[in-house]
């Protein structure tokens, strides 16, 4: 058991990241096997620990220990998604004797805290929750801590209040934090604690920083509030003066988001496009500051193969295409092993590959059903497509989509789905194919950082102008651009717009220059490759994380 519970560090950090930041995430994508994480918010988080330990910063990552983590993605007998839970155990973490007390619907419940050190995957020291201490919580409390994102709408507020005061207690245990940063609203009832313990808006506003992910209202969390108040979601705060400070004095509609942004000093969106949508978003509510964009980016030496890398680094393109050549052989076998699809390496492969939500049109390249199964069947430029993602479970769209796509390719000897979007199938995914697709319906993608991983592994990004991708994407330079639809016209009307043009792109330019002109492709892939660093590498992140939201 961890005893010594201070704020150390295996470094001195230097003056510019010397400010003591808990940096709090309801997930984290460390390492494939610690199962902690969805998606995207959390390999994002994952990113920023390993490089804020590689440059040395003065912060800590304050987590969940989910019991069951997400969930497994498998197959039934008919090959339709299932959703397996299974109880995870990691010897790697180290148990320590920090035991703090929070008030959840009037009782109170332990929430012990678990060590993750820097040695073990090379991030800043981590303290994991967890309300699963038996002969300690009853059952119930136990439970919280066991599904991420769980459906239950009481036990998600608990999720947030465990993760908001018991994470900020853990914090005070080992000597306090001059700044938290709140990595989306999840742990928002940390800024109801410090104003408890302040009684001053403005002191909370000097320690909390606020990081936005969701570029539309409705996906933006709201409760009623006096269902939170009654399961201590305020930390203790009277309602009224949580009406009073959070602006929410004529609604009962508790908005997660907009009581964030009135409570902390500085906030950020996660692309510079997503910055412009949020402030327009948010443009009424007063006291808030301006949301800055930091954009997202993806920690490089994680996620690059290195052999590829010294090939571009030496210019040496023989090398380049034979070790592309056999991450794609590598990909294929991951694949034939799920569905028995054996592709061909010398074949065009595209992949989407993503969380399954709505607006991310993963059927969008099958709009015209019967012009997709004519490009799969002729010859001249053949193609391969994989798709791969994790819906919610309880998501039914999501998952009929999954199954519609299972369903609809498998006859076809070159397109598939397969199951299981850990970080490590979506690292091999991203090294073993040709082009990167990416659907969303513009502006709902606040950054969509697996589009930089795939650049970094000589994979070029077909993409809708949104997210990231303004700020890199270069047409027939660096990328396939698809040309912006019209943001105020009906959806069908610009998923049609969106349609025709990603076909246009794809069967008169990336096919022809895939196979007719190589050099002229290898050259999109190596001006990818080097201009996706340095900005896109998560260290220039952390870096702007610090200079300009948390100094």
């Amino acid at each position: 058991m961890k005893t010594n519970n201070t704020w150390e560090h295996p470094y001195t950090p230097p003056a510019q990241y010397s400010k003591r930041v808990a940096y709090f995430s309801m997930e984290f994508g460390i390492d494939s096997i610690f199962r902690i994480y969805s998606g995207g918010l959390g390999y994002l988080a994952g990113s920023h620990m390993r490089s804020a330990f590689d440059l040395k910063q003065n912060m800590v990552g304050v987590g969940m220990l989910w019991k069951y983590g997400y969930y497994d993605q498998v197959r039934d007998s008919n090959s339709s998604m299932k959703s397996l839970f299974r109880e995870r155990f990691y010897t790697f973490l180290q148990q320590t004797d920090i035991i703090v007390d929070v008030n959840i619907g009037g009782n109170v419940v332990k929430v012990q805290a678990w060590y993750l050190d820097p040695s073990v995957f090379g991030t800043v020291p981590m303290y994991f929750l967890t309300t699963d201490i038996e002969g300690v919580n009853d059952y119930l409390s136990q439970t919280i801590t066991h599904h991420l994102y769980d459906s239950n709408a009481a036990a998600r507020i608990a999720q947030s209040i465990i993760l908001g005061v018991g994470g900020v207690k853990v914090m005070e245990a080992i000597g306090g934090a001059e700044v938290y940063h709140m990595n989306e609203a999840h742990a928002l009832p940390l800024a109801f604690h410090l104003y408890n313990k302040h009684g001053d808006v403005e002191k909370v506003k000097e320690q909390l920083v606020f990081t936005t992910h969701t570029p539309v209202k409705a996906g933006n969390e709201e409760r009623d509030i006096n269902m939170l108040n009654k399961m201590g979601f305020f930390a203790g705060v009277d309602l009224n003066d949580v009406r009073k400070i959070t602006g929410h004095e004529h609604t009962d509609s508790f908005g997660y988001t907009p009581a964030a942004l009135r409570l902390s000093k500085k906030a950020n969106g996660v692309s510079q496009l997503h910055a412009e949508v949020s402030n327009k978003m948010w443009e009424g509510i007063d006291g808030r500051p301006e949301i800055i964009g930091i954009t997202n980016a993806q920690n490089q030496k994680y996620w690059q193969d290195q052999e590829l890398k010294e090939a571009l680094d030496a210019d040496d393109n023989e090398a380049l295409k034979a070790r592309k050549r056999k991450l794609k052989e590598e990909l294929f076998k991951f694949v034939a092993n799920q569905t028995g699809n054996l592709l061909d390496p010398d074949v065009l492969t595209i992949v989407w590959a993503r969380r399954f939500a709505g607006y991310k049109r993963a059927d969008l390249i099958m709009r015209n059903h019967q012009y997709f199964y004519e490009l799969l069947s002729q010859t001249k430029y053949p193609i391969q497509i994989i798709w791969a993602g994790k819906p919610y479970p309880l998501d039914e769209f999501a998952v009929d989509l999954f199954n519609r796509l299972v369903k609809n390719t498998h006859l076809a000897k070159n397109a598939t789905v397969v199951t299981g979007y850990e970080m490590d199938a979506s690292a091999l995914l991203k090294k073993g194919s040709d082009i990167w697709l990416n659907t969303p319906r513009r502006p709902k993608e606040a950054s969509g950082t697996s589009g930089m991983t795939a650049a970094m592994n000589a994979c070029v990004n077909l993409s809708i102008n949104d997210g990231w991708i303004p700020e890199f994407g270069k047409h027939m330079h660096n990328a396939f651009v698809i040309p912006q639809a019209d943001e105020t016209a009906p959806v069908d009307i610009q998923d049609e717009h969106d349609y025709q043009h990603m076909m246009r792109i794809l069967t008169e330019e990336i096919l022809p220059t895939y196979y007719d002109r190589p050099s002229e492709w290898w050259t999109i892939v190596k001006n990818s490759m080097k201009e996706v660093v340095p900005f896109f590498d998560s260290n220039r992140m952390a870096d702007e994380y610090y200079t300009r939201l948390f100094n």
